[in-house]
């Protein structure tokens, strides 16, 4: 029997498009610690930790991701800065926006606003309570406890933030 190749299997089994793209953000490095003992691709960076759930996490951003009881110890305990609560998603484009400009006002205020960040996906019940439905949200809560909190939904701009932080809190 002959064998038949078309030209556009060929053609395709040649194409550039099929090669793994390169990663340069990432820093790869061959290891040997797999069961088999062969050499595999690590993709994690010296910034990163993988968690037992198997994500990837940097260790070293300034707003740091806590639990629903977290939250709860902060809004209750004694400030006397405004609390910013971010509720996000990894899987949400505009979050991931939102968080590079969170964490630039978190450079920018130093330790006069505390801010935080609640993923929704494991603290599913707590985002409910707190009737997000969209992303992201944030809640900004003054440490005056006669003041409402405020609440936005959606990407918003730097200065929007800035504004609510210096007027409102």
């Amino acid at each position: 029997m002959a064998s038949f190749q078309t030209p556009l299997a060929s053609s395709f089994a040649l194409s550039p498009f099929l090669k793994p793209p390169r990663l340069p953000f990432l820093n790869p490095s061959v290891s040997t610690h797999n069961n088999n003992n062969r050499p595999f691709l690590s993709l994690v960076t010296n910034s990163q930790q993988k968690f037992s759930n198997g994500r990837y996490i940097r260790e070293d951003y300034l707003i740091k991701k806590v639990s629903s009881k977290e939250v709860e110890d902060l809004v209750k305990g004694e400030r006397n800065v405004p609390l910013v609560v971010d509720f996000y998603a990894t899987w949400c484009g505009p979050c991931i926006l939102m968080a590079q400009e969170l964490e630039m006002l978190a450079v920018e205020y130093e330790s006069n606003v505390l801010f935080v960040k609640v993923d929704t996906d494991d603290e599913y019940e707590f985002s409910r309570d707190m009737q997000v439905r969209g992303l992201p949200t944030l809640i900004f809560i003054s440490p005056d406890p006669t003041k409402d909190a405020i609440r936005t939904e959606g990407l918003i701009p730097t200065q929007m933030i800035r504004d609510i932080i210096n007027n409102d809190m």
